[in-house]
């Protein structure tokens, strides 16, 4: 899997609440979810955004509560993956089994800032930030992840796993 983008920068210890905040969880439509990723931060976060981002954040992402809803927003809002320092281990869980793709590069990511452009090659296990030049590596996807992410998550996954496929 590849992707490439402009990054959007977000802290350390950001909470399932920031990214969604709870007030927003009368729902799990992704789209309208989506609308409001990230406005447990600041309400506007979301204008800076531009097609193809990739979100990258600091230590402990996505602690706090277990709300399935955050990898949902973060997908509705467009993101396809997520390169941060560490993940809260149920957030990382959720994330894949809902097809996010999270990427765990410990204190690599405080090479990455703001607008930097990234070129992400799962399969090699690869990031490549195209504004410094910088390669950060990091471990390629498992093939049990992976075919959870090309089923677009585990429901998919289970769906094609009971049809016999």
């Amino acid at each position: 899997m590849r992707y490439t983008g402009r990054v959007l920068r977000v802290g350390d210890h950001i909470d399932t609440d920031a990214i969604i905040p709870a007030k927003f969880l009368v729902t799990s439509d992704p789209k309208l979810l989506g609308e409001q990723c990230m406005s447990g931060i600041r309400e506007d976060w979301l204008t800076q955004k531009q097609p193809g981002d990739i979100l990258v954040a600091g230590v402990n992402f996505g602690c706090g509560s277990s709300r399935e809803h955050a990898p949902i927003a973060i997908l509705g809002a467009g993101f396809q993956v997520v390169v941060a320092h560490s993940f809260a281990r149920i957030f990382y869980r959720s994330s894949f089994n809902l097809g996010l793709v999270v990427l765990e590069v410990g204190d690599a990511v405080n090479g990455i800032e703001q607008g930097h452009q990234l070129d992400i090659d799962t399969d090699k296990g690869e990031i490549r930030n195209v504004t410094t030049g910088a390669v950060i590596k990091c471990p390629s996807l498992p093939p049990s992840l992976k075919a959870i992410l090309d089923a677009g998550g585990l429901r998919g996954y289970v769906k094609a796993q009971l049809a016999g496929k």
